[in-house]
Parts: C-alpha cells; sequence; structure tokens
C-alpha cells in the first residue's frame, strides 16, 4: 500500500493547480496558504483505573477574512497536526464556496475514543476547552463535531466554554436540540452528499437517479444519512464498507435494516443478514454507478483509484482523494465532485444553527432543509459554470471560485 501521505501538502497541490489558472502571485499563494494560528495543547487526564495519561489536542485556525472560523473537533488515535492544517484549510475553501460568512479552522485530539469511557471523553473535552476558550466564541472560532464527536461531546463543550464567558450557544454547533441546537444538522451533511450526487448523475452526466448503483465507504453520520437520502430518490445501495466489514447485495441493501443493524451492532455494517458479506478491500473495485468514500482521509490514492468502476465519484469524508488519484479519474474520464462542495452541508446547516442561536430563534427541519439545498444547488451551479470556463476539473473549479472570494476579502480588508 501506498505510505501515508503528507495531507497538507496533497491540499496545496490542488490549491496551486487553481492558483495557477488564476494567475496568483507567490505572495498571494503565501498569504492564503499560511494559518492563521496552529496551538498544540497537553491535557492530563486522570483515567477511571486511576492511572494519569497526558492526551495531545491540536486547534488551526487558518483563515478568518470571511467571518468567523469555522470547523469540527475530531478524536482518533491518528490525527497529528499535518491532519488538522489541512482540514483547517479545506474548511476555508468549503466556506467560501457555498458562500457563507464563515472562515476555516479545524481541530483535533489523538486518543481512541472506543477505549474510554463517558466520564474520560467528558474530562477530556473540558481539559481541552478550557485550554483554548480564550480564541474561540462565536465571533473567533465555531466548534462543530467531526469524527468520533457528537451532540454530546459539543454539549460539553457548550457548558465548559459558559464557565468563563457565560451562556453563549452560538459558540458551538451541532449542539442537542434542547440545548439550542438546530433541526436537521445531524442529517445534514450526507443529504448534502445525496443532493450534490444528484445534481451530478443527473444534471451533468444525464442519467435518472432511479437504480442508480451507490457504494458508499462508511456508514457514520455521513455514509449513513447519504444512503438514507440516496435510498428516498430511487437509487439502491449496492455495497458498502466500513472499519468492521462489508455487505453488498446486486438488487439493493435495505438502508433502514441496515441502519437499525450497524446501531445494534456498535455502528457497524458487519454481520448484517440482508446481503452477502465479502472482503473491505474489495470496495473500490465494485461494479456501480457512484462512489461514495465518506470516512477517511486519503483512501483512493495510486493504488486504489486504478480499481474504482463508477463514472462518478462524490466525495462524502474531507480529503479521501490524493492528487496521484485526481490524476487517474482525469485521464480515465470520471466525474469526481470534490469534498469542499459534496460535503458542505453540514457546515451549511451549521451556520443556520448560529444564525438562529444569535437571533434566539428556530426553524423547523423542512425550513433548514429548502434553504440547505438551494445554497448547495446554487454552489453546484456555480462550480459547474467554472469548470466550462476553465475546462478544468470539478475541483480546480470549485478551488478557483474559492480563492478568488478569500482573495477579494483579504484585499477588501487591507491585508
Amino acid at each position: 500500500m501506498t505510505a501515508r501521505p503528507n495531507l497538507f501538502e496533497n491540499v496545496n497541490r490542488q490549491f496551486d493547480e487553481a492558483a495557477d489558472l488564476l494567475g496568483f502571485s507567490q505572495e498571494i499563494r503565501e498569504l492564503l496558504k499560511t494559518p492563521y494560528r496552529e496551538i498544540t495543547v497537553t491535557m492530563p487526564i486522570r483515567m477511571d483505573d486511576g492511572n494519569l495519561r497526558v492526551f495531545r489536542g491540536y486547534r488551526v485556525q487558518h483563515n478568518g477574512v470571511r467571518g468567523p472560523q469555522k470547523g469540527g473537533l475530531r478524536y482518533h488515535p491518528g490525527v497529528d497536526l499535518d491532519e488538522i492544517r489541512a482540514l483547517a484549510s479545506l474548511n476555508t475553501w468549503k466556506t467560501a464556496v457555498v458562500n457563507i460568512p464563515f472562515g476555516g479552522a479545524k481541530g483535533g485530539v489523538q486518543c481512541d475514543p472506543a477505549k474510554m469511557s463517558q466520564h474520560e471523553l467528558e474530562m477530556l473535552t473540558r481539559r481541552y476547552i478550557s485550554k483554548l476558550s480564550m480564541v474561540l466564541g462565536p465571533t473567533r472560532d465555531v466548534l462543530a463535531p467531526d469524527i468520533n464527536t457528537n451532540a454530546q461531546t459539543m454539549a460539553w463543550v457548550l457548558d465548559e466554554y459558559g464557565r468563563k464567558n457565560g451562556y453563549q450557544p452560538a459558540c458551538v454547533t451541532g449542539k442537542p436540540l434542547e440545548l439550542g441546537g438546530s433541526q436537521g444538522r445531524e442529517a445534514a451533511t450526507g443529504r448534502g452528499v445525496a443532493l450534490v450526487a444528484r445534481e451530478a448523475w443527473e444534471g451533468v452526466l444525464g442519467h435518472a437517479m432511479k437504480d442508480a448503483r451507490v457504494v458508499l465507504q462508511g456508514f457514520g453520520n455521513v455514509g449513513g444519512h447519504a444512503a438514507h437520502f440516496l435510498s428516498e430518490l430511487g437509487a439502491r445501495v449496492v455495497a458498502v464498507a466500513d472499519v468492521g466489514g462489508a455487505v453488498r447485495r446486486a438488487g439493493g441493501l435495505d438502508v433502514p435494516a441496515l441502519t437499525a443493524h450497524a446501531r445494534q451492532r456498535g455502528g457497524t455494517v458487519a454481520g448484517f443478514p440482508g446481503g452477502e458479506a465479502f472482503d473491505p478491500v474489495e470496495l473500490w473495485s465494485q461494479d456501480c454507478d457512484i462512489l461514495i468514500p465518506a470516512a477517511l482521509c486519503a483512501v483512493l490514492d495510486g493504488d486504489t483509484a486504478p480499481l474504482v468502476r463508477a463514472p462518478l465519484v462524490v466525495e462524502g469524508a474531507n480529503a479521501p482523494t490524493t492528487p496521484e488519484a485526481d490524476r487517474i479519474f482525469r485521464e480515465r474520464g470520471l466525474l469526481l465532485v470534490p469534498d469542499i462542495l459534496a460535503s458542505a452541508g453540514g457546515v451549511i446547516v451549521s451556520y443556520f444553527e448560529w444564525v438562529q442561536n444569535l437571533q434566539q430563534q428556530f426553524w423547523d427541519e423542512a425550513e433548514v432543509f429548502e434553504k440547505e439545498e438551494r445554497i448547495l444547488v446554487q454552489a453546484f451551479r456555480e462550480v459547474q459554470a467554472k469548470v466550462q470556463e476553465h475546462g478544468c476539473t470539478w475541483r480546480t473549479a470549485a478551488l478557483v471560485l474559492a480563492l478568488d472570494r478569500v482573495k477579494t476579502a483579504n484585499e477588501l480588508r487591507g491585508w
């Protein structure tokens, strides 16, 4: 297998392709690539067994010229500063592509939540926020859930931030509804992936969604909700793989039954009786129409990209495709819709939650979903126009749109 790449270098290689089209000088490139602030914190936690463990955490605030910095907080054993730096920059471009008034940030803690109790996770979250609270807040940097964090984690964030700053629900999004969360937030990213897949499959490739065959890597918050909404659109989810195993069925998996099974099995699709088990490494070579990587970074690389048999790839995860895989897909004529467009539904509805908190009002789910779809479809069409204007890939077109907006904001502010 290919060695783990330097994710920030990969993101900046993709950045440079768009910057070349825009004719950016080296000075502008350096300004837009360089993170505003990078913080590393250590968090000593007394574990339930009485032992003291020291965890390492990060927060990278990449750019805030268009609004408060915005980005999730992930808990994972593989978290490092390079990954967080790369994902923070992607959030800058993501918020710019869909034209919402945020910048980009990202946070992470090096830990294995599967081996930690609820109490240990709470203490870790509180210590992390306590050490960072002076650079967070509704007008500075707004956290959200990410890998292995959820609404409960955000409730702890809200409470710990409030200890020093008073009750400010807009300091964090993805909260429980009872604490000011938004309707539709949990499903927002997956729903957005489904909407973008629809726009690409029907509007660009000219096919009907009915019976379109979908393969998903990941069946968590993003993959699970994407499968649900794609099924509602008439597509057939024919294969799903996750960290625990993989299952497939040519006629289409029963998504509600698969969802219920995964919940009962600790989040994995392994052992689902309504399909055939297979080796997850074979996922990329499954015959399908739409492939959705909705799990981890850099899974589509020089080894796996040649195996892909789908004419459409829609990135539900952050940075799942390396530049080498991008090149392979381009040479093979595959359409790839990049993460900064395809997975932007979550940050769009996070923006809605922030707005509702600041205005002290609440919208119903139908209103949230209608607004999300309108923004995503508009962004999709703006990126499509850039593809046609420059004759480039969809990733480069999305970055062209985003970089130009961030550069203009920089210039208007006098930077």
